[in-house]
């Protein structure tokens, strides 16, 4: 499936409904950057981790914490989600939005840990850009991924999209610098490609794995389907 037809099944019209699995995503309004530190990416990334839970945040402890030193890998170790609202099994973070892979586990999972992800994360910026206002434009977008190919090029989709970084017109012209683009993947820390070719970090207890399909968790199956779109070319289409 090619990157236009992806855009074509885009839409705001979904019902969510447990154990289906959905591709949300969002930029920021007006296209600004959402992410412009590491300090950004990284609170985004251990929010994804804490408001996936039944468990309530609460902000001003956790701005306590981090103020005291204490990292935010190492607030997610100790915080107890108790039971976890969502599966995720694939993010990327991009500087102007994101993109996450999820499961419902639950009917409503989805909408109260987008709600409280999002909220989180606004606080957040806007406390420390002295700034009022929507971050996101609108309500987050989700495609329902209605059946196995479509979740296989989904995974795949969503952890390519840090190549655009290094080559804009990759989606239009195929990529140029296949070696450089595969490189750049396996350095990119703000998304779980580490984690799907066998990094260890922290950062792996955000997603589940094992909450995809057998082939989805093979190593070598993932491997051959990012080989298959470092070797696109704009023909292909």
């Amino acid at each position: 499936m090619c990157a236009v037809a992806i855009l074509k099944r885009m839409s705001r019209n979904v019902v969510f409904a447990p154990d289906e699995f959905y591709h949300l995503y969002n930029r920021g309004t007006e296209k600004r950057n959402v992410f412009g530190t590491k300090a950004d990416y990284e609170r985004f990334l251990a929010l994804l981790y804490l408001s996936n839970g039944t468990s309530a945040i609460h902000i001003d402890n956790l701005r306590q914490q981090i103020k005291r030193g204490r990292t935010l890998l190492e607030i997610m170790k100790e915080f107890d989600r108790e039971k976890s609202l969502v599966d995720i099994g694939a993010y990327c973070l991009m500087p102007n939005h994101f993109h996450l892979l999820v499961q419902e586990k639950s009917e409503g999972g989805i909408s109260k840990f987008m709600q409280k992800l999002l909220t989180a994360y606004t606080m957040y910026f806007n406390t420390s850009r002295v700034r009022t206002g929507a971050l996101f434009q609108g309500k987050f977008k989700a495609t329902h991924a209605t059946d196995d190919k479509y979740l296989a090029y989904l995974i795949s989709y969503i952890h390519l999209n840090p190549v655009k970084l290094i080559e804009p017109k990759w989606k239009e012209t195929g990529i140029a610098h296949r070696t450089r683009a595969l490189s750049y993947l396996e350095k990119y820390q703000y998304s779980s490609f580490p984690d799907y070719i066998g990094q260890v970090r922290p950062q792996q207890a955000i997603i589940n794995k094992s909450a995809l399909p057998p082939y989805c968790e093979s190593l070598l199956d993932f491997k051959k389907a990012v080989r298959e779109w470092l070797d696109y070319h704009k023909d292909d289409l």
